[in-house]
């Protein structure tokens, strides 16, 4: 009975991502305009054109591509950019496509520069040209093959090379989301996993997720843990402040590697600047681990900034770890 208890609620999280647009939460922008393209597209029969969605991590880029395909009344290929290493490989998935298909590549700006050179003739002609041979006496064989649909996924959008980003039909960004969003996707996936929760417990895990439904629907599941183990099974306030004081997460959505950062920066640094390096040393972490993990929230939340000296703590850096800067007056 456990067993099936388990597999029952696995399958609830797996169908936690929204399947139409109708259902999908935030990005009302992107939304609109993802709306208009597959509209048309499904007016004039056709596959509609390719599309890119760059932002942040856990936005809900992943989850639209197969909102694309589910609309479309498509299936849907899932691959990474980091996976597709040479141009056979690209080749070997796009020869094997049907017509209407949907091709999500995740991280596409981490593809090899040869898939890359190779996906602008298939996305534009519908062609792949397959090398046979080597040296002079190589000969290129063109493969046709059926319209499909490019979903691009990037975290770093500068990095995706001019000619490739130019053919995408629809490019869309997506933002961070508002605590009232992440408060309705909480709702909804409280709903799925049969969570007994209070809206008061909602709006406060909303308030510490970093603005990202990834992070919020994760705090769901460890406060509910919380709930079940040491509270009364319901999510409630009180709750999930005990819970999530667990699990290191302040009441502005910092964990232990964001408070280390900004403390290190505060005590050891007298707020800096300081460079990465030596940041990332002091704490203990890889520079790259500091960079994309840490320093990107700390700086949209303004509790440091980076300067051509390096990191310095702002004022209301100081001030979220009750700290007064050198050379201010004490309370």
């Amino acid at each position: 009975m456990r067993g099936d208890a388990g597999d029952a609620e696995r399958q609830a999280e797996a169908a936690l991502r929204p399947r139409g647009l109708g259902d999908f939460v935030g990005q009302p922008q992107v939304r609109d305009q993802l709306s208009l393209v597959l509209d048309a597209a499904r007016a004039r029969g056709r596959a509609p054109d390719h599309v890119l969605l760059s932002g942040p991590p856990g936005l809900g880029k992943t989850t639209l591509a197969m909102i694309v395909a589910h609309e479309m009344r498509a299936q849907i290929r899932i691959t990474a950019g980091p996976a597709v290493q040479h141009a056979g490989d690209l080749a070997a998935i796009l020869s094997s496509l049907e017509e209407g298909e949907v091709l999500f590549i995740d991280e596409i700006h981490r593809m090899a520069r040869a898939a890359e050179e190779m996906l602008y003739v298939a996305m534009e002609d519908f062609r792949v040209d397959v090398i046979v041979g080597k040296g002079p006496g190589a000969t290129a064989i063109p493969l046709d093959l059926p319209a499909f649909t490019l979903v691009g996924a990037t975290t770093r959008s500068g990095l995706l090379p001019a000619p490739l980003r130019d053919r995408f039909g629809f490019t869309g960004h997506l933002d961070f989301y508002t605590a009232d969003d992440l408060t309705t996707v909480l709702r909804r996936s409280a709903a799925m996993l049969g969570i007994d929760a209070e809206p008061a417990g909602l709006v406060e895990i909303a308030g510490r997720s970093r603005g990202t439904p990834r992070i919020a629907n994760r705090l769901l599941r460890r406060v509910r843990d919380w709930a079940q183990v040491r509270g009364s099974g319901r999510v409630d306030r009180a709750a999930a402040r005990a819970a999530l004081t667990v699990y290191e997460v302040d009441e502005r959505g910092l964990d232990r590697l964001d408070r280390a950062v900004l403390g290190a920066l505060c005590r050891r640094f007298d707020g800096g600047p300081v460079g990465l390096s030596t940041l990332a040393v002091s704490v203990g972490e890889e520079a790259e681990t500091v960079e994309e993990v840490a320093e990107p929230f700390l700086v949209r939340e303004g509790l440091i900034s980076r300067t051509p000296r390096g990191r310095v703590a702002s004022r209301e850096g100081w001030a979220h770890l009750g700290l007064t800067p050198p050379g201010e007056p004490t309370a």
